[in-house]
């Protein structure tokens, strides 16, 4: 049981959003220091776009088996990535862990980290000092892209994200044309539909996407945190 620290001066955070589709910004993500992916958002067919430098892969409980299911892709081909999964303590029970340590015994060059329960809190913590929301109360859960930034602010001194769309954007008018909310199922739902759905729904566990963004954006200035694809400024 190793605590991660690993620190990088420049990082990417590469999203697995459409708008990232016919960018080529391929070249420009492999060449950042650090490069940091989400679940199981693949790269083989999309280099072009997305690059294919993996410094770290965050992936969520639930998208656990998407991902070991396909060590090709997701293991063999960047050996250098370092994974780290998260959950809620009551998702991430031992049969979870079970897995991850067994996946890791299978490829050794694999390494991964959990984040811990007291973590767990943490994050859910600075959710509630951000928004003023408390995550239980509101029947919600952090995105993978709030663990993801907070890792990254964690990691690195500069942080440029690829293909996060600003908080207003669901609500222009006119309003956005439709695009695939990943970029890897062009036949999936729509991206502001999602996002829109999210966070209006009051039952059931929900992501606050646009609320989780509103916060990115005061961020930005603090953590020396960029946009692009769409630019946010």
């Amino acid at each position: 049981h190793q605590t991660l620290t690993a620190r990088c001066h420049q990082c990417v955070i590469v999203t697995s959003s459409s708008h990232l589709l016919g960018t080529h910004v391929g070249t420009a993500i492999n060449g950042a220091e650090c490069t940091i992916r989400m679940n199981d958002a693949p790269i083989t067919g999309y280099e072009a776009d997305v690059g294919n430098k993996t410094s770290f892969r965050v992936v969520a409980h639930s998208s656990l088996y998407r991902v070991l299911k396909r060590p090709q892709e997701f293991v063999n081909k960047t050996p250098e990535t370092i994974f780290i999964f998260w959950g809620p303590p009551t998702k991430m029970q031992k049969s979870l862990l079970k897995i991850i340590q067994r996946v890791c015994a299978s490829f050794p060059n694999m390494t991964a980290y959990v984040v811990s329960p007291s973590r767990m809190k943490q994050f859910d913590d600075l959710f509630r000092g951000e928004t003023g929301k408390d995550r239980e109360k509101s029947r919600s859960w952090l995105s993978t892209g709030w663990f993801t930034m907070v890792i990254a602010v964690e990691l690195c001194d500069a942080v440029h994200v690829y293909g996060m769309v600003p908080p207003s954007y669901c609500g222009r008018h006119p309003p956005p044309r439709r695009l695939p909310y990943h970029y890897y199922e062009p036949k999936g739902p729509d991206e502001c539909t999602t996002y829109i759905h999210n966070e209006r729904s009051r039952k059931g566990n929900h992501h606050r996407f646009i609320t989780e963004k509103r916060v990115f954006a005061t961020w930005a200035g603090l953590y020396n945190i960029t946009f692009s694809h769409p630019d946010w400024t």
